[in-house]
């Protein structure tokens, strides 16, 4: 069946040369699928099914993933949900986070967002409480609503040139005054099999949006299609393959470094599938789930800390270029020993304080250039002199020594 359905989209393959409209062919493919629920378009994920209990089956049968992201979330955070289409993992996660959490809903699909808002105030209902929401805009642009663009454009047509930069002023107006998801106010972005179908020129811009909007601390768990090798441009050109979360995929290693390049740190492969969703001229697709966390900006202060990397790997290398061999006593600054006393590095190091703490408004600039070791007396103090001893080298509740 996977052998003949991939002999048919091949078969569909544009030949004549036109460029492919990838937001049209996506916005088409999902308004069909609002209406009538396509079987075997992306990746069948696996959910809690408590949750599923409020949540409609008509949002149920016409959800599109490859993974579940909402699985890490975790109570009282406020959630982004980009290209959220049904609402399912909205609906999902508002239970997760609870009445004091929140979650946002982002999809820029009129019908999708038409069945995820149908049902909102019969959920919220069940729930006890409303915490979701649901706005219209693309998901590489976060600062522009397109509900607000449409209002402008209604009663200011663009008939002229004239016209056309008066709209440019509007959206720069609203953007930097009323922009669709604010600067820092996320704490986790989730999305599933979404980011794929963002046309190829749009990514990077993708990528920085999810980055802005993320509070420091913040993080993004993404689950999406990546291919093992590039894909080549006549494959990008397929409006079916584009549109079924296939064609549009990253390399993996690819999708790895755009949340770095982006100043994501931290990056996790959470869950990848060994089976592939598609495979076209040996070219396999599959479903991939990571963490990413936004946090690492900042001055480097010196305040006498070090750790030790636990093991097992005889060193490792951080987002930084921080060499941490197993075992040794690595000075770092204040903003890193910050980051690796949470995840996801908390259980990899063995945090060092100074015997004197240096408070940050005496703290001096960190020496980057310095080695990377950190001497035991810069931690205890280089005039340290005390003498010790116990009258039990196994101490008085121990029961080792004979």
């Amino acid at each position: 069946m996977r052998e003949q359905r991939q002999a048919s989209i091949k078969g569909k393959s544009r030949s004549n040369g036109q460029r492919l409209d990838f937001e049209e062919v996506v916005l088409h493919r999902y308004e069909r699928a609002a209406k009538e629920a396509e079987v075997g378009l992306c990746v069948p994920a696996n959910y809690d099914s408590s949750l599923l209990k409020v949540i409609p089956e008509e949002i149920i049968q016409k959800d599109y993933g490859c993974g579940n992201p909402s699985q890490y979330v975790r109570e009282g955070e406020t959630v982004l949900d980009l290209g959220s289409g049904s609402g399912k993992a909205c609906y999902i996660i508002s239970q997760v986070v609870g009445p004091r959490g929140r979650v946002i809903g982002v999809d820029f699909n009129g019908e999708m967002l038409a069945l995820a808002r149908k049902y909102q105030d019969l959920v919220g209902d069940k729930l006890g409480y409303h915490n979701v929401e649901f706005r219209r805009g693309r998901i590489q642009n976060l600062r522009i609503g397109s509900d607000l663009l449409d209002q402008h454009l209604a009663s200011n047509p663009v008939r002229s040139a004239s016209d056309l930069l008066r709209l440019h002023e509007f959206e720069r107006k609203i953007s930097d005054e009323n922009p669709m998801i604010p600067d820092d106010s996320i704490d986790v972005i989730v999305s599933n099999c979404v980011l794929n179908l963002v046309r190829p020129e749009d990514k990077k811009e993708m990528f920085s949006e999810m980055y802005r909007v993320v509070k420091r601390g913040g993080r993004v768990i993404i689950s999406d299609i990546v291919s093992d090798e590039p894909v080549p441009e006549h494959l990008k050109s397929d409006p079916d393959l584009w549109s079924g979360c296939v064609s549009g995929a990253l390399q993996e290693e690819e999708f790895l470094y755009s949340f770095e390049k982006a100043g994501f740190y931290g990056i996790h492969v959470e869950e990848m599938r060994s089976e592939p969703y598609q495979t076209v001229e040996g070219i396999e697709f599959r479903s991939v789930t990571i963490s990413a966390y936004k946090g690492k900006e900042g001055p480097c202060m010196e305040r006498n800390q070090s750790v030790i990397y636990r093991g097992p790997w005889k060193q490792v290398m951080d987002d930084d270029n921080h060499v941490l061999p197993r075992g040794v006593r690595i000075a770092v600054c204040e903003k890193t020993f910050q980051i690796y006393s949470k995840p996801p590095y908390q259980d990899q190091f063995i945090q060092i304080l100074p015997r004197e703490e240096i408070s940050l408004e005496k703290a001096a600039l960190f020496d980057c250039a310095r080695t990377d070791r950190r001497h035991p007396r810069e931690t205890k103090g280089m005039d340290y002199k005390e003498t010790q001893s116990s009258p039990s080298a196994c101490g008085p509740a121990s029961n080792c020594c004979p």
